[in-house]
C-alpha cells in the first residue's frame, strides 16, 4: 500500500500531473508533528487541507510545507500560534497585493502602449496644491 494517497482518478488539465496527497498520519510524519496537532491546527484555521467525501482529511506538499514553517515559527522563533495565525494572514494579504499591483502596472503598460499607438500624447499633469475654500454663505451674500 502505498503511504501516500493520490487525488481521485481525475482527467487532470493538460500539462499538468494529479497532486500527491497524504492522510494525517502520513502528513503527520512528514513534518514531524503529532496528527492531533494537525487537527488541532486545521480547527484554529492554520493550515486547512482538503476533505474527501467522507470528511477525512488530505494534506497537500503545500500544507506539508506550511505545517514545517509553523514548527519552526513556534518552536525555533518562539511565536504563539495567535502570531502565527497573523503572520499566515498578513503574507497572504502582502501577496495578493503584490498581485494586484502588478495587474495594475500591467494595466498601465498596455494603456500607455495603447494610447501610444493611436498618434496621442502622454501629457504629465502636476497634481496641484492649491487650496480652494468653498463656503455657502459667500454665494448667498451676492444676491
Amino acid at each position: 500500500m502505498s503511504r501516500a494517497q493520490q487525488t481521485p482518478p481525475q482527467s487532470p488539465a493538460q500539462g499538468q500531473a494529479a497532486e500527491e496527497v497524504f492522510v494525517i498520519s502520513v502528513a503527520a510524519e512528514l513534518s514531524g508533528m503529532h496528527a492531533q496537532t494537525l487537527r488541532t491546527y486545521d480547527r484554529l484555521g492554520l493550515v486547512t487541507p482538503a476533505r474527501t467525501s467522507g470528511g477525512g482529511r488530505r494534506y497537500s506538499r503545500t500544507d506539508v510545507a506550511m505545517l514545517r514553517r509553523i514548527q519552526k515559527l513556534s518552536q525555533e522563533d518562539g511565536v504563539n500560534l495567535a502570531g502565527i495565525k497573523a503572520i499566515i494572514e498578513l503574507t497572504k494579504e502582502n501577496e495578493e497585493l503584490r498581485g494586484e499591483v502588478a495587474q495594475l502596472r500591467a494595466e498601465n503598460e498596455h494603456m500607455r502602449q495603447h494610447s501610444a499607438t493611436r498618434g496621442g500624447e502622454l501629457v504629465h499633469v502636476p497634481r496641484s496644491t492649491a487650496v480652494v475654500m468653498w463656503t455657502p454663505n459667500a454665494r448667498r451674500g451676492r444676491r
